[in-house]
């Protein structure tokens, strides 16, 4: 025997759990469209290219979350005024370094909306997560064996992928 208040309790905690991730998933995407930005005239030529497309599918992702958030009933995250870039980016090598970690934070929070959404919009989050970990890879030369989980998994202090947390560039 089923108790309905049980499972009307576990589906509300499903449907909140669901709405904080898509939340954190738009407040990265905020953080990672502003980190192209600061990031962008400090490389050279033939990556700006890379980083204008990673800021317009950035840009693509958060407003697609801001529908989502409102669909799941939620008041979506505004973006913050500025970010406090976790390091000074000064020349090409840093600002490709400061790609690879934008791109590392998205996919840790698209890894939690995996796991916490259903349907649709859990494959909409699971292709997410492949393109940040595809751009991550091709910021940084090199990839990591489960993307987006590597923060959770305390992340050896060396990689500078966990230099600020796991939440994206903090305001």
């Amino acid at each position: 025997m089923t108790d309905r208040a049980g499972q009307a309790g576990a589906g509300q905690d499903d449907a909140r759990g669901t709405l904080r991730a898509a939340q954190a998933a738009l407040a990265a995407e905020h953080a990672a469209v502003y980190g192209y930005g600061a990031l962008g005239g400090r490389l050279e030529d033939g990556r700006r290219a890379d980083a204008a497309a990673a800021h317009t599918g950035h840009r693509a992702r958060r407003d697609a979350l801001v529908r989502t958030v409102g669909d799941l009933g939620g008041r979506p995250v505004a973006a913050a005024a500025a970010y406090a870039l976790p390091f000074a980016v000064r020349d090409p090598a840093s600002a490709m370094r400061l790609a690879a970690v934008l791109e590392d934070r998205v996919a840790g929070v698209y890894s939690d909306l995996v796991r916490a959404a259903r349907g649709p919009l859990r494959r909409q989050a699971a292709e997410a997560l492949r393109e940040a970990a595809v751009r991550a890879v091709r910021w940084r030369g090199t990839g990591v064996a489960f993307p987006g989980l590597a923060e959770k998994a305390g992340a050896h202090p060396s990689d500078t992928t966990a230099e600020a947390g796991a939440a994206g560039v903090t305001p």
